[in-house]
């Protein structure tokens, strides 16, 4: 299965005919950059692609009104000078007589991608279109916006596939107060939003955009709004919402599909949100949601107005449903403080009703910071304004650095390899997995493995060279990831030798996640450029800033807090550019959580993982994990379950003694610390 593009010229014909400079950046130029990037980085034609069709009136009743439906069909027979006085009815909205095939041809876009996706035909997908469906009302049109796209495809996949649990995923910088007010008491619905707020005084200036607004009636905590009170955002907040927040609660609700209202004016350069994410940490959001609901991620494009910015991060979120590993994130990996403010305020509105969000200790939110802003509404910019031009030009050095670090660093042509020890296993890989059958030199192999005796056997000698040419291929860029097997009886020493040669032949900052009965190399130095972590430790313990061990724990609950509160921190954190994960004797993990292991870890190092697999693990599960390295979805873990007091005392411990280290362990700040 792959990656469907949905799109149709069509959508580029509705233009604003008048001066209206709040709305004329909705400008059809939108989808042809956009598109024109995607063709230009070969990404369009790796995709299936979809015309969109029309949605039915059957279906955009769904969701909106019949008299909003004949009202916007009579927009085709209008006048400029009436249809210029019809959109004045309506806040930030302009209407041409393409308007409403347009907006069928979005809201079909949309159905058209998630009957793809459920029917089994891809296994994702994007829909590229104009206008944008997020803020749009059952008989309302608002913010550029005409039908609500992701409204009516989340109901649709409801009535016509029978689901029961979808997620909707909204980053765009504004809030999708749509979406909201259509879902807010259906608890099959799961909302997210995060948004641009200002205590209030951003557009759409709603109450019910504050993280206290959680849903009405069944729907109590199934609308999750993390409002953003301060501009300059990046990827370490962005990163920071979704391992604290979004994550925990989305896993506990299991969806069956994950939709995406995917606005792009959350990035860099964007006049609207003037925030500063980088086009890279889109393609880092969507991996970690493809860990949900088997992969089946549908992303909508909302906003979005810098079309350079907007152009690039589309082709970032493309290239991660396409299953390319995302490249490592730029900037230190910090929270801002009024993020975190932001973060734990929605964490205790939350907690009540999230069994995952408890587990954790969630604590009262501080006050607001004394240093947050005050004073007059911020309204949409005017782009004919000082304060726009400022604002879309301030980040555009920056962001012309970080495409130049991109093109830098191109994926390397081999996405996966493997070195098996049953031949047989290969045939439940995919096609372009290679199975790798080289090695290093004999000598090299030798030398490395000669301070160890469990090294010295030929088995154990020639599964080292395995390894040690797999990991020479991945430092020096040929291959992105790779799944190595090695005999019980040397995992250990094949784990050391692995460290001390990926030290050595280029690594600067190498993360190990070591699980089972595999002990840190009594040697290894804490000069900052190693990271140790044992999942299976006897107790929970730092025994310094790099060197971390945690008990394995018992139930789903458990293990995830484990993962996203602990792991995935600390990974994002250190930044390393090289992860080694070793499941070794004894290790303990059910295939699903070890294969979540591995898709969760290609974030951190841009991919660059390698996988050491104990030979008497299950048959299967190094394929599993060359199929998860590979961009496939990892298997679900079953019912989730709370985790015991004991492994919920043990990760709290190791958080408090780790977080003045490392930035994105933080949830909580003192007060001296907001204001600074």
């Amino acid at each position: 299965m792959g990656t469907a593009l949905v799109y149709h010229e069509d959508m580029t014909a509705a233009r604003l005919l008048w001066d209206d400079p709040e709305c004329e950046i909705e400008c059809p130029e939108r989808l042809t950059t956009a598109l024109e990037r995607l063709q230009q980085r070969g990404l369009e034609q790796r995709c299936l692609r979809l015309a969109a069709r029309e949605a039915s009136e059957a279906e955009l009743g769904l969701v909106h009104s019949p008299e909003y439906v004949a009202l916007l069909q009579g927009t085709q027979a209008l006048g400029t000078g009436e249809l210029q006085t019809l959109s004045g009815q309506y806040d930030a909205v302009y209407f041409h007589p393409s308007t409403f095939h347009c907006a069928r041809l979005a809201a079909g876009a949309a159905l058209q991608l998630v009957d793809a996706v459920l029917a089994g035909a891809v296994r994702n997908g994007l829909a590229l279109v104009r206008p944008p469906g997020h803020h749009s009302q059952r008989a309302a049109a608002n913010g550029f916006c005409v039908f609500n796209n992701v409204a009516i495809a989340a109901k649709h996949a409801q009535r016509q596939h029978g689901l029961h649990r979808v997620l909707i995923v909204d980053w765009d910088v504004h809030h999708g107060q749509g979406i909201q007010h259509i879902f807010e008491d259906d608890p099959s619905v799961l909302y997210f939003s995060w948004h641009r707020y200002e205590h209030g005084r951003f557009w759409p200036y709603l109450r019910e955009s504050d993280a206290d607004a959680v849903g009405q009636g069944p729907g109590l905590g199934f609308t999750v709004n993390l409002p953003w009170n301060q501009v300059g955002m990046g990827n370490a907040d962005y990163v920071a919402a979704f391992l604290h927040v979004l994550l925990p609660v989305a896993f506990e609700f299991n969806p069956e599909l994950v939709l995406v209202s995917a606005g792009f004016d959350s990035a860099i350069g964007d006049p609207e949100g003037q925030m500063q994410a980088t086009p890279e940490c889109f393609a880092h959001l969507t991996q970690l949601l493809q860990v949900l609901a088997g992969g089946r991620v549908c992303a909508v494009l909302e906003g979005g107005y810098h079309l350079e910015s907007l152009s690039q991060s589309v082709c970032m979120m493309v290239q991660a449903l396409l299953g390319d590993p995302a490249p490592p994130l730029s900037g230190p990996m910090v929270p801002h403080g009024s993020a975190l403010e932001s973060i734990q305020s929605v964490r205790v509105a939350q907690a009540p009703h999230w069994v995952s969000l408890q587990q954790q200790g969630v604590a009262p939110v501080l006050s607001p910071s004394p240093c947050s802003p005050e004073g007059r509404p911020s309204p949409l910019l005017l782009p004919g304004g000082p304060e726009f031009k400022a604002a879309a030009t301030q980040d555009v050095a920056a962001l012309s650095s970080l495409l130049d670090q991109l093109r830098l660093n191109p994926t390397p042509p081999v996405r996966t390899a493997v070195a098996l020890t049953a031949p047989d296993a290969a045939l439940a890989l995919p096609s372009d997995v290679l199975c790798e059958e080289g090695s290093a030199a004999q000598e090299e192999t030798q030398a490395w493995a000669r301070p160890h005796e469990a090294l010295a056997q030929d088995r154990a000698l020639t599964a080292l060279g395995k390894v040690l040419y797999l990991l020479d291929r991945i430092l020096d860029g040929q291959v992105s990831s790779g799944v190595a097997v090695t005999p019980a009886s040397a995992a250990a020493a094949t784990l050391d030798v692995a460290i001390r040669c990926g030290l050595s032949h280029g690594a600067q900052r190498l993360l190990c996640l070591a699980v089972g009965q595999l002990d840190r190399p009594p040697d290894l130095t804490d000069d900052g450029r190693n990271l140790w972590l044992n999942i299976g430790g006897k107790e929970a313990a730092a025994l310094s800033m790099f060197h971390v061990s945690v008990p394995l724990p018992g139930t789903t609950g458990g293990f995830l807090s484990c993962v996203l509160a602990l792991v995935l921190p600390l990974a994002y954190s250190f930044q390393p550019d090289l992860v080694l994960v070793a499941l070794g004797p004894g290790h303990g993990l059910r295939d699903p959580q070890a294969a979540l292991l591995a898709a969760l870890l290609r974030g951190p190092a841009g991919g660059r993982v390698l996988a050491l697999v104990d030979e008497e693990s299950t048959p299967q599960l190094a394929v599993v994990l060359a199929r998860v390295l590979h961009g496939e979805a990892a298997p679900n873990l079953g019912p989730f379950s709370m985790a015991s007091p004991e492994d919920v005392q043990a990760l709290m411990q190791l958080r408090g003694q780790l977080e003045p280290r490392w930035k994105m362990l933080q949830l909580l700040l003192e007060c001296c610390d907001l204001v600074a």
